[in-house]
């Protein structure tokens, strides 16, 4: 080829990779869910749409996974945010579950629309199947039809641990941004009111919120301190977010945790931060940090976001902190659920005998459905 063709060649794609690169940042691709989990969004379009992106920095890549598996491997670990009830995909997930010694699954599938009903239901299925492993939410409702207040209590009676993913807010994402329930603000529709019920079981709230500043944080605020007695969870919280954001929400209010999606900061190019720009925060505030997947949205594969949790707890280092982030943070939000009346009249139908007056609903589960 001509020298000067070469040239031209070689300028037209700087242009369109600095182009390429221009957009991709200005987009922000939090991932909800429509139909394929994939998350800061889901469907098959943010899937297709996102370029799969991962590199180990090189303080981190001295440990291979397997030996991750082999140092972290017995301490219980939770996914507190993962959408593989969209098309039943946790069916094919259980190997690989077992493989990485996961011991729980925030389980949900699409965010804020219709299809999310029928995620909802898998979601349901799959505890009923493995009520030690899977603790379903739901997010099947229409935030701004006071229908949604009966499909919530209803959900929450019947069993459902919480709600999840909630689009309290999206005006980035080019998939959550178009569902047709999500809210303009956490204070939007029906919400304060769906907090309120939140709080009469007791049960989280896990929401979408992007971007995560301007006046969308402001009506976050503003529903934190309207509904001290809410437990809100930020989801994917680190993801295009600063350390500095997330620590004026937790030095304000106490009802607010943080969902970690540790794939993001660990392997996504498009992460300006890193685990040790984080670190400190959750040295400060311990019980608030939870790690999750966002089943790999972004990431080569769901394992890979599975890595990237043990890759945080190999860089906090201190075993008891660890714990509080792998586990023991979500579940104290869990066992402080108290069973429903609705379960506790079915087991008493099972065992008229039974003393159920202080039964939470994670033991409930298990009377009713455990293998």
């Amino acid at each position: 080829m001509p020298k000067k063709s070469s040239s031209i060649l070689v300028v037209v794609s700087v242009c369109v990779c600095i182009g390429g690169g221009i957009w991709s940042l200005s987009s922000l691709n939090f991932r909800e869910s429509t139909s394929n989990p994939t998350e800061v969004v889901t469907s098959q379009a943010a899937t297709t749409a996102a370029t799969p992106v991962e590199t180990i920095p090189p303080t981190l890549a001295k440990k291979s996974f397997n030996d991750l598996l082999q140092q972290y491997g017995s301490i219980p670990l939770s996914d507190a945010h993962n959408h593989d009830a969209s098309d039943s995909k946790y069916i094919s997930m259980q190997n690989m579950w077992k493989r990485d010694a996961m011991d729980r699954v925030i389980l949900f599938g699409d965010v804020s629309e219709l299809s999310a009903i029928r995620t909802d239901a898998y979601a349901w299925d799959a505890y009923i199947e493995r009520s030690d492993f899977f603790v379903p939410y739901f997010s099947g409702f229409d935030l701004h039809d006071p229908s949604s207040l009966e499909i919530v209590r209803n959900n929450l009676e019947q069993g459902y641990f919480g709600l999840g993913e909630i689009a309290a807010a999206s005006y980035n994402s080019p998939v959550v941004s178009k569902v047709q329930w999500k809210a303009k603000d956490p204070m939007d529709g029906f919400l304060p009111k769906i907090y309120e019920l939140c709080a009469e079981y007791q049960a989280p709230i896990l929401i979408h919120i992007d971007p995560p500043n301007g006046f969308v944080i402001d009506k976050l605020e503003e529903a934190l301190a309207a509904h001290p007695k809410t437990t809100f969870i930020f989801g994917h919280a680190n993801a295009y977010n600063s350390p500095e954001n997330i620590k004026q929400l937790l030095e304000k209010y106490d009802n607010i945790y943080m969902d970690f999606f540790a794939g993001f900061t660990v392997f996504n190019l498009e992460s300006s931060n890193r685990i040790e720009d984080f670190l400190p925060l959750m040295k400060q505030f311990p019980d608030k940090f939870m790690l999750s997947t966002d089943s790999g949205f972004g990431l080569a594969s769901e394992d890979a976001a599975i890595e990237a949790m043990y890759r945080v707890m190999d860089a906090i280092g201190d075993p008891a902190l660890i714990k509080k982030v792998a586990y023991d943070n979500l579940d104290a939000i869990l066992r402080n659920e108290p069973a429903t009346k609705t379960q506790k009249e079915a087991i008493l139908k099972k065992d008229a005998g039974r003393d159920v007056t202080k039964l939470t609903k994670l033991e409930a589960g298990k009377l009713l459905w455990g293998k």
